[in-house]
């Protein structure tokens, strides 16, 4: 839920079964920096502390955030170069960030909540330079824990937290996501299963038996990485 919803406010949002979701840096994006991250852009920044931990690897001249919920937008000023409050619709990008002039825009567990996420990612795909890398980030429908539970007991509850938060409005599988990085004109780095499993987890020999084809379904979510040419 970073980045917010109309309606969740950061205090609601830290209170979800005892998640940080407003201050958590998703450090598991780390590995697929650009080499150059000098000027970057985080589409539902939150408080800001990816970006933070961003900066602990490289380089960073310049960062924005859009940010909807005013606290956590409050925050995020103390890490970030200049944060725009509101939804990412109706953010003045164009106004202060150059065509081709981005290394990096990051979109991690924020285009699942928006009406039309492909519009988005259509208008933000020119601001990266060449070489510069779209990384998102978004839950895998096709989940089997979610499979079981649909086909077994019917159950498409939403809830207040994970696959079914009741203010995710989009649904995505690994190939699904893929499309949606890519439909600004982008090219494919990698689609990885977002969770590091450990060395004797059950999840990490079945994927390794498999081949990694059980990942589409042991996936709770789905980084993609996306790169301007």
């Amino acid at each position: 839920m970073p980045g917010g919803v109309e309606g969740v406010t950061v205090e609601a949002a830290t209170q979800v079964e005892g998640h940080d979701y407003y201050g958590h840096a998703r450090r598991e994006i780390l590995p697929f920096l650009p080499e150059r991250c000098g000027r970057l852009l985080d589409v539902g920044c939150a408080a800001g502390t990816t970006t933070g931990a961003i900066r602990t690897l490289r380089q960073v001249d310049w960062a924005a955030g859009v940010e909807l919920d005013p606290e956590a937008a409050r925050l995020a000023r103390q890490r970030l170069d200049r944060v725009e409050e509101g939804f990412i619709e109706e953010a003045p990008l164009e106004d202060f960030i150059a065509p081709a002039s981005l290394d990096l825009i990051l979109c991690l567990d924020i285009l699942e909540h928006l009406v039309d996420p492909w519009a988005q990612v259509r208008r933000l795909s020119p601001l990266l330079a060449p070489g510069g890398r779209l990384i998102v980030s978004v839950p895998n429908i096709r989940n089997w824990k979610f499979i079981w539970r649909l086909l077994a007991k019917g159950d498409f509850h939403y809830r207040d937290a994970g696959l079914l938060d009741r203010t995710h409005l989009r649904f995505f599988t690994r190939e699904t996501a893929s499309e949606l990085a890519l439909c600004g004109g982008l090219s494919l780095v990698a689609c990885r299963n977002a969770t590091r499993y450990r060395p004797l987890e059950l999840r990490r020999l079945i994927s390794r038996a498999t081949g990694g084809r059980a990942e589409t379904l042991l996936a709770k979510q789905f980084i993609v990485v996306a790169e301007a040419r």
